[in-house]
């Protein structure tokens, strides 16, 4: 049965949860907010674990469900296409960022294929007036911009990016598909990108409540990403939070974690790499240096939380909160590009004109308990936040309920398929559709086991992962298979592999069966940009020019 056809039940049972706040009646079809942040490590929320206080997003987890077992693809682009397609990423065409097309590749084309539909198109299919803002990244340079893959309204970055209105490199958004400077007076003369966003989302959505069409919102923050920027009274209420050891932040981190049932003590925090530095050897300027980074990562995610305050405030002003299912969660974990000491450059750090990398050592601390970071598919890398809010569709009685059945981006396009009661389509513009490859997450969020028929799959970079139950299979690229059970250690501290010879054997046939099915190429070299290995940055000296900074 569609989720939207038992509505009138669920009113009948639960009375005052879903009579509505405002004078807007409850539609038959509920409202749909997909909510992603870019570079958010795992325990990055209060509800999560972290010591940064994100009430309006814990407060969302306390009128929802916690998924404790969510997984995203390592990378921006590839989560992207994933998320709003419901094929994994190189099935979509993406299997790496956009500006990354391997030749003769179906996977890795730099642009949305035609045989996948996104999200927006079956929505739009189905009545809804579909939106987005913020960061795109899925190939408007080649041809597949979201003006044309179904949204009807966008306010958008190409690529990312984009934290104040005067700063010296990305200049230009798109406004329903026009090209429009970041100065045009019709944005406001003072503006913070990650306010930007969720305001225009909030003038689509009026629009759609003009039109009497429910609506599809896809707001893709561009926070916390780099270069980290944050107003600056923002970065004041953070600053010497964080003069004091990381490791020792990882540990309150991992026993709030406990304490919130989100990790299990039995699993032991991972250790610290070799390459992030003892911090009692710090000198006090550096230490100094290391606060000001994490205060305006903090910030940058303070400033996230407030504006979940205000759509949630605004949806509930307009009557539609009850009969909106909102999504929340990043594209991958916690980014320790730019090496230990990450980058620090620019007279006022944290500025327009600033460029700022939060690096390795505090990406570790982004990511406890975890192992690894973004690009890699151990559970640093892949393990993501998912809150879901429903409060017409999810009882009362789940409300702050954990959900610890594993799930994947794959699922979200088959949930929101689930519960709006929109087609997806087997052929659309002329091409034949592949199908979904996940499932409704609706009988987790209600308290139930999910029923797959395949695997969760990995590829980024030639890191590889498979999860099936308790079992995950992972590679580190050009390195050998490693096996864990992830219910007795999730922090993948001993490995299985010798132990478990035809367990294992059996799991990598089956994740080169799929990777075969899912057209995804031999790797051609490691990157750059992986967190071991660029050199290390030289020694802050003069401030130099800020350079145009990395898309993803």
């Amino acid at each position: 049965m569609k989720r939207f056809s038992i509505l009138l039940a669920l009113t009948f049972v639960f009375g005052s949860r879903l009579a509505p706040t405002g004078s807007a009646a409850v539609p038959e079809k509920p409202n749909v907010v997909v909510i992603l942040v870019d570079d958010m490590g795992f325990s990055d929320l209060g509800c999560y674990g972290s010591e940064i206080p994100t009430p309006n997003i814990d407060a969302l987890a306390d009128h929802g469900v916690r998924f404790t077992q969510f997984y995203n693809t390592a990378r921006c682009s590839p989560t992207r296409a994933s998320l709003l397609t419901g094929v994994y990423p190189h099935q979509a065409g993406m299997g790496h960022l956009d500006n990354i097309i391997h030749e003769g590749s179906k996977g890795t084309t730099g642009r949305l294929r035609d045989d996948v539909v996104t999200m927006a198109e079956v929505l739009h299919d189905a009545g809804y007036l579909t939106c987005m803002t913020g960061k795109w990244h899925l190939g408007q340079q080649h041809g597949t911009p979201p003006w044309e893959r179904g949204f009807d309204r966008s306010l958008n970055s190409p690529s990312g990016g984009i934290y104040f209105r005067k700063q010296p490199y990305r200049t230009e958004v798109f406004l329903n598909g026009e090209k429009k400077q970041k100065d045009d007076p019709i944005f406001g003369q003072k503006w913070y990108s990650t306010d930007l966003w969720t305001d225009w989302g909030m003038k689509f959505i009026d629009e759609a409540r003009e039109e009497k069409k429910p609506f599809f919102l896809y707001l893709a923050y561009c926070a916390p990403h780099f270069p980290l920027m944050a107003p600056a009274d923002e970065i004041a209420k953070y600053r010497g939070n964080y003069r004091q050891n990381w490791a020792k932040l990882r540990e309150a981190r991992r026993q709030r974690q406990i304490e919130l049932g989100i990790v299990d003590e039995a699993w032991p925090l991972s250790e610290i790499p070799e390459q992030v530095p003892n911090w009692d050897e710090l000198s006090d300027d550096e230490k100094d240096r290391f606060d000001h980074m994490m205060a305006i990562y903090a910030a940058m995610l303070d400033r996230v939380d407030q504006n979940v305050g205000k759509l949630v405030a605004g949806l509930k002003e307009r009557g539609e909160l009850d009969n909106t299912i909102i999504f929340f969660m990043s594209d991958n974990g916690g980014n320790a590009e730019s090496g230990p000491r990450g980058i620090y450059e620019g007279k006022n750090p944290g500025g327009a004109n600033s460029r700022v990398f939060l690096g390795q050592s505090w990406a570790t601390l982004n990511n406890t308990p975890f192992r690894s970071y973004k690009h890699f598919t151990h559970e640093g890398g892949i393990s993501t936040p998912l809150i879901v809010s429903w409060p017409a569709g999810i009882p009362a009685a789940r409300d702050g309920k954990l959900v610890k059945e594993p799930g994947h981006l794959v699922d979200v396009m088959a949930t929101v398929v689930d519960v709006t009661g929109a087609k997806y389509p087997t052929e659309y513009d002329g091409h034949n559709i592949q199908p979904m490859e996940g499932v409704s997450l609706m009988p987790a969020i209600d308290g139930q086991k999910l029923h797959r028929t395949h695997p969760i799959y990995f590829e980024h970079e030639g890191n590889r992962a498979l999860r099936r139950d308790k079992w995950k299979l992972v590679m580190k690229h050009q390195e050998p298979w490693e096996l864990y059970d992830i219910d007795a250690d999730r922090t993948e501290q001993r490995n299985l592999i010798d132990d478990e010879p035809d367990l294992a054997k059996e799991l990598i046939a089956d994740w080169e069966a799929w990777a075969k099915r899912a057209d995804v190429g031999p790797w051609p070299g490691r990157s750059r940009e992986a967190w071991g290995e660029e050199k290390k940055p030289k020694e802050q000296g003069k401030a130099k020019k800020p350079k145009e900074a990395p898309a993803a």
